[in-house]
């Protein structure tokens, strides 16, 4: 009987952990995303993406926390971000960054 209990108990602690790291994963992406958007997008489009800095002002450049920028794909701002648009110049970032700063356009409202 002692036997079962404790695989109880180990199953429980697995699934814990597993829990725990699909959590934290996710914040992991968007700490990636966050800090990869601060260094190529910000200088532009600002921290908060309403496009007002000095550079983001005479561009012209969207506000990424805009109806216009939200509702369109992740493959349609990946398309965007790697052959560039407009003025925006095309990115060199790998297809796992561009996705993390997906996750953090993402949390701009």
């Amino acid at each position: 009987m002692l036997e079962g209990r404790e695989k109880g108990r180990m199953m429980t602690k697995a699934l814990a952990c597993s829990l725990l790291l699909a959590a934290a994963l996710p914040m992991a992406a968007f700490a990636d995303g966050a800090a990869i958007y601060k260094t190529n997008c910000a200088p532009c489009h600002g921290p908060d993406g309403s496009g007002q800095t000095p550079v983001g002002k005479s561009l012209k450049v969207r506000d990424l926390r805009s109806a216009e920028v939200q509702k369109l794909s992740d493959a349609e701002i990946t398309n965007v971000v790697n052959n560039g648009k407009g003025k925006m110049p095309a990115s060199k970032l790998a297809a796992a960054d561009i996705k993390a700063v997906i996750g953090f356009l993402r949390t701009l409202k």
